[in-house]
């Protein structure tokens, strides 16, 4: 390895010591964690949340920003926080399933309705989106591309259209097309990515889905029952 490739490599080593470092506190990841919802909120907001002063949430803030972890956006009189960008949503999720770790069963203990269906930052988690996913692989909508990729086939392309989804707009956006993202509840994969925000997005908007106001849950509706009858799972019993 030549002396560029060495202080390139020591670079990556040091700047993932301080993300790792500014996550690593409680207050700092609780609010990343509220973050994941996609909705931005302001410091007073982060500030209950976290449990600390408004001084400190400051100082938090500023300390999460400095690694871009989130980013900041005025809007009147106000300054919202929200997470700098969905790479940033997927390793909190992939995190949180390490922070399960270590059972010699799984057990999940989320709440009963963020594990039946929740916003992972932009997309569809919980067992409503891993069964999608799945879903859409039995149906021949998606194929491996690469080695951590999903590229839809001409059947999936047909699909998604008839959804009313714009696949080649979805496939302009400067970030990662489709992708498996490691659900933390289910422990299996749901689906990410700029085709995972775009059939959230697009289910909210047709009313299929239903997100909480204050919480990351969400609901499948009588009317994705009827419009899309089989592509969403209904909700799972409670215990």
């Amino acid at each position: 390895m030549d002396a560029s490739n060495d202080r390139e490599s020591d670079h990556a080593d040091d700047h993932l010591a301080r993300i790792a470092a500014a996550m690593a506190e409680p207050a700092r990841a609780r609010m990343l964690c509220s973050l994941m919802d996609g909705h931005a909120r302001t410091a007073t907001e982060l500030a209950v949340v976290a449990g600390v002063a408004a001084s400190t949430a400051s100082a938090h803030l500023a300390r999460l920003r400095d690694q871009h972890l989130i980013a900041s956006v005025a809007q009147g009189k106000h300054r919202y926080f929200r997470l700098s960008g969905d790479e940033v949503g997927t390793a909190l999720e992939s995190l949180l399933v390490l922070a399960g770790a270590g059972r010699s069963r799984f057990r999940p203990t989320t709440p009963h309705r963020l594990r039946a269906a929740r916003t992972c930052y932009d997309h569809i988690a919980g067992a409503a989106g891993v069964a999608l996913h799945d879903r859409l692989h039995d149906h021949g909508w998606l194929a491996p591309s690469g080695e951590a990729d999903y590229a839809l086939t001409a059947r999936g392309t047909e699909g998604f259209g008839a959804l009313g989804i714009d696949v080649s707009a979805t496939l302009s956006l400067r970030r990662r097309f489709a992708c498996p993202c490691l659900d933390w509840s289910e422990r299996r994969p749901h689906l990410g990515g700029a085709l995972g925000a775009a059939l959230l997005a697009q289910s909210l908007r047709r009313g299929w889905m239903r997100q909480d106001l204050d919480s990351r849950a969400l609901v499948v509706t009588p009317k994705a029952l009827r419009d899309v009858p089989g592509f969403f799972a209904p909700a799972p019993a409670a215990p």
